[in-house]
């Protein structure tokens, strides 16, 4: 079977269906993927960048996001890269209005049993239980 990656401009165009037509064929690619025809992979960057993209180009929300994302990370025949700290982080994401890349940040540190931090963001990382963000 034939392993392709998927880049974040085709997730893009399926979520937004700005361009209708990309977007069935970004459709049709999940549908043969599913049947097994092709095995499709991203990686959590590609996540990464759609979140920027949906929250600074259309003006979406977590609450709005977060689902699109954890729709995305159980599609059949799609294997993301680190899709598991991916999952882990939406949580705070999504309910804590942490800003993705922190609440990232946070689920890898959670994987790797680290609990401090060095930082100066207060803003964000001091919603998280667990976590001991010291200033430098």
């Amino acid at each position: 079977m034939k392993h392709c990656f998927v880049d974040t401009n085709l997730f893009v165009r399926y979520l937004t269906a700005d361009d209708p037509v990309k977007a069935d064929r970004v459709e049709n690619l999940l549908n043969k993927a599913a049947a097994g025809a092709v095995k499709l992979i991203t990686a959590d960057l590609v996540l990464v960048e759609l979140i920027w993209v949906l929250e600074s180009a259309y003006d979406l929300h977590s609450e709005q996001i977060a689902p699109m994302i954890k729709a995305i990370l159980s599609t059949p025949g799609l294997e993301i890269i680190n899709g598991d700290i991916v999952d882990r982080a939406l949580n705070n994401y999504e309910l804590k209005k942490i800003d993705f890349v922190d609440s990232y940040i946070a689920a890898l540190m959670v994987k790797h049993n680290i609990s401090d931090i060095y930082s100066f963001d207060r803003k964000h990382l001091s919603r998280l239980s667990g976590l001991k963000r010291i200033q430098p």
